[in-house]
């Protein structure tokens, strides 16, 4: 059994970001680039798994983007990864992104394709859906257990008050959430035999975006705390009613 899983570059939550061209780019200068955490964690961890239980045969890993993601899809390699692909191209469209990704698949004859439930930059949570359309394979999303035996997948998933247990034949495309697997840290071991696994670069496919984006803004900032001395509720009691905002 040959899994994909796909792999995306997002900024580390712990960068302070900007925007340029007047709101209309993100400014990547100085911006430390990660990898998505739900395909890190969850999709390719899993993946991993399978293939050490035996279930799996190849683990290929494939990103969307130019050069400046080399350095993370190899991080996915040193995790364990077999090969990686990148397709030369960069595109915020999740539609973009799911078409490249299946011109490239469709042909490779992969029974497991996984991806996180979206990315943490863009939030979308939608192109594993549209990958699995265009692959004309079944999907289920937002999963956070996946066990194959026989053929046939057994993925638990949560749903409003409770869990939900779905078994589907492969092929398979599975959006990975919390609970999937456990992270793992890259070891000496598998950093140095990433640099010589195989790193395909593929020419991207002609596909027109069906979304841009227009601006970005920032969140407005936090105001400050207002303390109010024990001995004085009636204040507090007229600041909830004038100023206090539910969430």
């Amino acid at each position: 059994m040959k899994i994909l899983v796909c792999i995306s570059q997002v900024p580390d939550t712990t960068t302070k970001i900007a925007f340029g061209d007047n709101n209309t780019t993100f400014n990547t200068a100085g911006v430390t680039m990660i990898i998505n955490p739900y395909d890190e964690w969850y999709s390719l961890v899993r993946a991993l798994e399978l293939k050490e239980a035996g279930v799996a045969t190849a683990v290929n890993l494939v990103t969307v983007g130019k050069a400046d993601a080399e350095p993370v899809i190899r991080k996915a390699l040193a995790l364990g990864g077999d090969e990686a692909i990148r397709i030369d191209t960069d595109s915020n469209d999740p539609y973009v992104v799911a078409a490249q990704i299946a011109e490239y698949a469709k042909s490779e004859g992969y029974d497991l394709v996984l991806c996180g439930k979206e990315s943490i930059d863009y939030n979308n949570g939608v192109m594993g859906a549209m990958l699995a359309e265009m692959l004309d394979m079944n999907y289920i999303g937002f999963a956070s257990s996946l066990d194959i035996a026989g053929g046939i997948a057994t993925v638990k998933r949560e749903i409003e008050g409770g869990e939900e247990t779905d078994n589907s034949p492969l092929p398979l495309v599975v959006s990975c959430q919390k609970g999937m697997a456990e992270a793992r840290i890259p070891n000496m071991r598998g950093i140095m035999a990433a640099r010589t696994k195989p790193l395909k670069v593929v020419a991207a496919a002609a596909v027109n975006p069906v979304s841009a984006i227009v601006s970005y803004e920032m969140p407005p900032a936090k105001t400050g705390v207002k303390m109010i001395d024990a001995d004085k509720m009636d204040e507090l009691v007229n600041l909830l009613h004038t100023e206090a905002k539910v969430i």
